[in-house]
C-alpha cells in the first residue's frame, strides 16, 4: 500500500490532543537514555510558547487518514530565516521514511525559505542522523556547559542543557 503522508493545520480543539502526544513521544526517547523520569520531559508552557510564537504553524501528521505524529514550524515572512520548532513521529510509526516524507512537504510548502534552522539534544542520535544524513542540515553549533543557549533555562530534563543547532541553506 502506496504511503500518503499529510500536514494538516491542527485546529485550537486539538491543542491538548498534540500537546500531550508530543511530551509522550519525547518522554519515551528520554527514558530510553536516562531512565525513567519525574514530571514533564518537555514543559507544557515550553511546546505552547512555540505554538503561540508570531509565524508558528502547527500540523498534525497524517499518513493514510491517521495521525502518527506532529510538527511546529515557525515561518519568518521577511527575513525567510524560518525555524523547524518541534517534529516528532509517533514510536510505532517510526522507520517508515514517514519522517522524510514530512520533511520534504515541509519544503515544498515553504519554497521561499532561505534557511531552516533546528535543534536537537545531543543523546538524540537517531534525531541527528535524521537531520544530518536524510535531511542535509549541517550542524553548527554545539551547546553545553561551556557554551550556554540563553533560551534553554530548565537544567532539570537530562541532557537539556547539551544540544546541536543545525541549519539547512536552501539552494535557490
Amino acid at each position: 500500500m502506496k504511503q500518503i503522508v499529510e500536514l494538516i493545520p491542527i485546529k485550537e480543539n486539538d491543542k491538548e490532543w498534540f500537546i500531550k502526544d508530543l511530551q509522550k513521544a519525547f518522554r519515551i526517547a528520554v527514558i530510553e537514555e536516562y531512565g525513567e523520569q519525574e514530571g514533564e520531559i518537555i514543559p507544557r508552557e515550553d511546546i505552547e510558547k512555540s505554538m503561540d510564537t508570531k509565524g508558528a504553524e502547527t500540523f498534525h501528521i497524517v499518513l493514510n487518514g491517521k495521525t502518527v505524529g506532529g510538527v511546529v514550524v515557525v515561518i519568518d515572512e521577511k527575513t525567510q530565516h524560518n525555524s523547524l520548532d518541534l517534529l516528532f513521529v509517533r514510536q510505532v510509526s517510526h522507520s517508515r521514511g514517514i519522517g522524510h516524507a514530512v520533511w520534504k512537504k515541509i519544503e515544498q510548502r515553504y519554497p521561499k525559505t532561505k534557511v531552516w534552522e533546528t535543534i536537537t539534544p545531543y543523546f538524540e542520535k537517531r534525531n541527528i542522523h535524521f537531520y544530518v544524513n536524510k535531511c542535509g542540515f549541517h550542524i553548527v553549533e554545539f551547546f553545553n556547559s561551556h557554551h550556554r543557549d540563553a533560551c534553554m533555562t530548565d537544567d532539570s530534563i537530562p541532557g537539556s542543557n547539551e544540544f546541536f543547532r543545525f541549519e539547512k541553506a536552501m539552494d535557490k
